[in-house]
């Protein structure tokens, strides 16, 4: 009976986690951003942007939001570096593509970097958020305008969005979580994931 009981309170109480991709050329401001979501979300202060250095293999953080633990993999994006994502690609349940909207010769790099990485098998069906990034700056462009310069092929057959935020100053956080977890909810990549885990229910231990 007790064992009966422990299960029923571990299936409701117990967090669902996702493991989450966070992308993009180098400078794109991925880190800042990682750093950015621990401080919005666990009241934790984050190194200010002029302490952040490029990233060299792998960063991780860990936050908790709507129910759900998110572990965020913040992955190195100079050239040198692109060849480990996919690495990681098979467990993510999502990915977040970080681009500098403030630097559009840019622009070109970074939609190359992120054709590839769709194109692996192993992202296949995976939700894709992709952040305008540096809205604080006045040069930086819109995610719609983003959106028409990149142009991408077959993101009709993938659950995504653009979304306009600011590492610096948190705008557009929350609203990019908030959409990514239910997209992640929603995913068939998640059921996938679970099952090859042996995850039965709606959350893990």
């Amino acid at each position: 009976m007790f064992s009966l009981f422990y299960g029923l309170w571990k299936y409701m109480f117990s967090k669902i986690e996702f493991h989450i991709l966070i992308l993009g050329i180098d400078k794109a401001g991925k880190t800042a951003l990682l750093e950015k979501l621990k401080s919005v979300y666990s009241n934790l202060e984050g190194l200010p942007p002029d302490r952040i250095v490029p990233t060299v293999g792998l960063n991780i953080g860990r936050i908790e939001a709507s129910n759900t633990k998110l572990v965020f993999w913040d992955l190195g994006g100079q050239p040198g570096l692109r060849s480990i994502w996919e690495k990681y690609y098979e467990e993510a349940h999502a990915v977040i593509y970080v681009i500098d909207a403030a630097c559009p010769a840019r622009f070109e790099d970074s939609k190359s970097a992120l054709e590839k990485a769709l194109r692996h098998e192993d992202l296949q069906g995976a939700p894709l958020l992709i952040l305008a990034n540096k809205q604080d700056l006045a040069e930086a462009v819109s995610a719609e305008e983003l959106a028409r310069y990149l142009d991408l092929k077959k993101l009709d057959e993938r659950v995504y969005m653009f979304e306009g935020v600011s590492a610096y100053d948190g705008m557009g956080i929350k609203e990019s979580v908030e959409w990514l977890v239910d997209a992640m909810e929603r995913s068939k990549r998640t059921e996938t994931l679970r099952a090859r885990a042996g995850v039965t229910g709606s959350a893990t231990a």
